[in-house]
């Protein structure tokens, strides 16, 4: 089996109760959270090494670098083969900073996010226009329908009853 799948397994198919899924959910995201500040203050230096050097760096079982290895790769200038990985595996951890942010505001992980290093990466109207960007982009914008006494939008001058709304 690969990390990948052993990660997925673990994290998400294991049996917990709601005290145990809690206490697991904390600790993986205390952890990226320094994982995260560490990378972001090295100002853009990717940091490279095998799946477990990387583990080994950061603190963290292989099964936990595999769901943060996870976690990144879509932020990735490019991506790790994430599929086939193992522990000998060498990745780089080049990240888009752009899209490191956006992918953050749309994982809701505004621990990650809010991390005060954002602040010597983007600027502050960057990263609110990245925020937006990301909140409008599920959002479904509807044009209004005309009614039936307004005035067509083809331009005949007629009401929309009597001209384009009549079919």
């Amino acid at each position: 089996m690969s990390l990948l799948s052993d990660w997925r397994k673990s994290a998400y198919e294991t049996e917990r109760n709601d005290y145990e899924s809690n206490i697991f959910w904390t600790n993986y995201f205390e952890k990226e959270k320094g994982f995260y500040s560490e990378i972001l203050s090295q100002n853009g230096t990717p940091v490279t090494g095998t799946v477990q050097a990387l583990a080994d760096k950061f603190g963290f079982d292989l099964s936990l670098m595999t769901g943060v290895l996870d976690g990144i790769n879509d932020s990735l200038k490019t991506p790790n083969p994430i599929e086939e990985m193992d522990a000998d595996t060498e990745v780089s951890l080049d990240y888009d900073p752009e899209k490191l942010y956006y992918n953050m505001v749309a994982a809701k992980a505004d621990w990650l996010y809010g991390l005060p290093e954002w602040n010597d990466i983007l600027t502050e109207e960057r990263r609110k226009e990245l925020y937006k960007e990301q909140k409008n982009s599920g959002t479904v914008h509807v044009e209004k329908k005309p009614g039936r006494n307004d005035p067509c939008p083809c331009g005949s001058g007629k009401k929309y009853k009597f001209c384009c709304g009549r079919n």
